[in-house]
């Protein structure tokens, strides 16, 4: 095992809109495509919620209020673009302010381009959620939390 050199500490929001669908993002990173939450790196002097704030409105271009901690990582997992960081993973659902748009896709991974860090954004029904769609081992984790989370309300 390479030696862990530094922390990558990363912030996403689960945005469920009045449909029950789930925001979700498709990105084109380091000649790959991932289908990931909306969030990303914390950045030294910033508190985690900050963090996911300015996420939101660097990617979507809109407001979001954080509501409550649903996820965090208690696991040893290394980037999958650095063996050498050691990832920590911070989910909060978060609600839009009022006026949220977004340019929405209607499948993934539909780029006119396929241009680094591109990005589309599309919703997800909640009951069609599935681990498959993602590619993070920990966004896989926190949609079973997810899933299990729907289960458990309609009963």
């Amino acid at each position: 095992m390479s030696k862990i050199t530094a922390f990558n500490i990363r912030v996403y929001g689960l945005l469920i809109n009045a449909e029950q669908e789930i925001l979700v993002v498709d990105e084109f990173v380091k000649d790959k495509l991932y289908t990931k939450f909306p969030g990303g790196g914390l950045e030294f002097g910033e508190g985690v919620v900050d963090c996911l704030i300015r996420e939101f409105q660097e990617e979507t271009g809109n407001t979001i209020h954080v509501k409550e901690l649903f996820y965090v990582n208690e696991d040893f997992v290394t980037s999958i673009f650095s063996k050498k960081k050691q990832i920590i993973c911070i989910y909060y659902f978060v609600e839009a302010k009022k006026n949220f748009k977004i340019v929405e896709k209607d499948a993934s991974f539909e780029f006119e381009d396929y241009a680094e860090n591109i990005q589309g954004f599309r919703w997800i029904p909640l009951t069609q959620l599935t681990v498959k769609e993602f590619e993070f081992p920990i966004d896989k984790m926190v949609v079973k939390k997810l899933i299990k989370l729907m289960k458990q309300q309609v009963n």
